[in-house]
């Protein structure tokens, strides 16, 4: 087969554009001048789209990307003298260039392990065990990631197993939710039935993996925590002068469950993507397909010829497993060219 123009639909689901909800919305929003720094309707109308959507009076601020939102919420409630634990793969630690340890002044982030990308609570008590008092950072937050970094969700039951460890030692519980809209179109109960009930403090809520141009959420179920946030915000270069252009895609993405559509969609086209390469490709999925990411295990060589084809992906943890992620815009077309070639590499 000849080589092809470059093909990104299973590299990210960063690399899809934005839905046409979004766009609509930004246009409406592009049609006049109006207040800028998010005194403007649209931004007004997101934060109580929040607070309906997870019932509570949850606080709740515009940041441009996940980074900014994982490093300034973790800045908020943590001191420099604090420490974060985590999965040894989370994102906090592997993607965000220190960021969460910048922004916090010298904080230090504790990782662990665990099956499939979830955090063992044995672990975590073991490495809790080892900070001896006034000599070592002490630990002040939980953070776990949904969907993880392998695609994988934590259940109900494993967020309330958590919360509960976590209270129990005094933590704060943070959830780095880039794919939070993937992991409700799964878990198909209440968003609040696996945040602010379960006794989590913070979620960074992901608006650009689902059909946003840019833009992600900081949610605070507890108002007190978000104290002078909006300072942080601005100190971190995070305060948009049109913040309006943020917020009108947000709106459209909480109108009519357009979020949950856009991660359904998602999370249909993995399952399938998956299953042809199982049954169709005989190729080897490596992690639970529970969201919008399938990780396969290919040979090297089998990587670079659809590499020649066109075909942009990532390696991903070992030589030899690669990472295809699927998003709202990914097509039945899309999915059966890239088993053609898989099966004919």
């Amino acid at each position: 087969m000849s080589t092809r123009s470059e093909r990104y639909e299973f590299a990210s689901d960063n690399t899809a554009p934005i839905c046409p909800e979004a766009w609509a919305a930004l246009q409406e929003a592009n049609a006049t001048a109006v207040p800028s720094y998010g005194d403007d309707r649209w931004t007004a109308r997101v934060c109580e789209q929040a607070r309906e959507l997870f019932e509570t009076d949850c606080e709740v601020f515009l940041v441009f990307n996940g980074t900014a939102a994982n490093a300034l919420a973790l800045a908020q409630i943590c001191q420099s003298f604090h420490s974060v634990i985590c999965h040894e793969h989370a994102h906090i630690h592997t993607d965000e260039c220190g960021a969460p340890e910048f922004f916090t002044k010298g904080s230090k982030l504790l990782v662990i392990g665990g099956a499939n990308g979830k955090i063992d609570l044995g672990e975590a008590q073991t490495i809790i065990a080892k900070q001896p008092e006034l000599h070592s950072h002490k630990p002040r937050v939980i953070s776990i990631t949904q969907a993880t970094e392998f695609g994988t969700l934590y259940t109900r039951d494993e967020i309330a197993a958590i919360s509960e460890f976590a209270r129990g030692r005094g933590l704060l519980l943070h959830m780095d939710g880039a794919r939070f809209a993937n992991a409700m179109a799964t878990l198909n109960c209440h968003p609040k039935e696996i945040t602010w009930k379960l006794g989590l403090d913070v979620l960074c809520f992901g608006g650009t993996k689902n059909g946003v141009g840019a833009g992600e959420l900081v949610v605070f179920f507890k108002k007190e925590l978000a104290r002078e946030f909006d300072y942080r915000v601005k100190q971190g270069g995070q305060l948009g002068s049109k913040m309006r252009f943020l917020a009108a895609q947000w709106t459209a993405l909480l109108t009519d469950n357009i979020w949950l559509r856009n991660a359904g969609r998602a999370n249909a086209a993995a399952r399938k993507l998956a299953k042809g390469l199982k049954n169709e490709a005989k190729i080897d999925i490596v992690f639970p397909v529970e969201a919008n990411a399938v990780f396969v295990r290919m040979r090297e060589d089998v990587g670079r010829i659809l590499r020649a084809r066109g075909w942009n992906f990532y390696k991903f943890i070992e030589p030899d497993v690669y990472r295809l992620m699927c998003s709202w815009s990914t097509t039945d077309d899309d999915i059966d060219g890239l088993i053609r070639d898989l099966k004919t590499s």
